[in-house]
């Protein structure tokens, strides 16, 4: 499983440790993953993701997880959540007509 959020796409970047002696070693920081259960107001249903714990914050912020996937650009969602903002515009679609 990768560590990559499926919502804001952050993902792993790499650094150094710097000692006092200024040594230099390679480093990994790793996202504050999270796998949580997002209630879904269109859906109807709760949504299994695995996202960051700062993406929880901005979720909220937009007001919900309808409102942050409507508002997503395609190229950062997951496949998974590319396929939950299109069954929700369909959802959508469909209780307007």
């Amino acid at each position: 499983m990768a560590r990559r959020c499926e919502l804001t796409g952050k993902a792993v970047l790499t650094g150094n440790n710097v000692s006092h002696a200024n040594n230099k070693t390679r480093r990994r920081f790793l996202p504050n993953l999270c796998t949580v259960t997002l209630l879904s107001d269109t859906l109807e249903r709760g949504l299994k993701l695995r996202v960051a714990a700062s993406t929880l914050r901005t979720v909220e912020h937009r007001g919900g997880i309808d409102a942050f996937l409507m508002k997503a650009k395609d190229e950062e969602l997951s496949q998974r959540a590319l396929l939950l903002k299109r069954e929700i515009v369909s959802k959508k679609a469909e209780a307007a007509a």
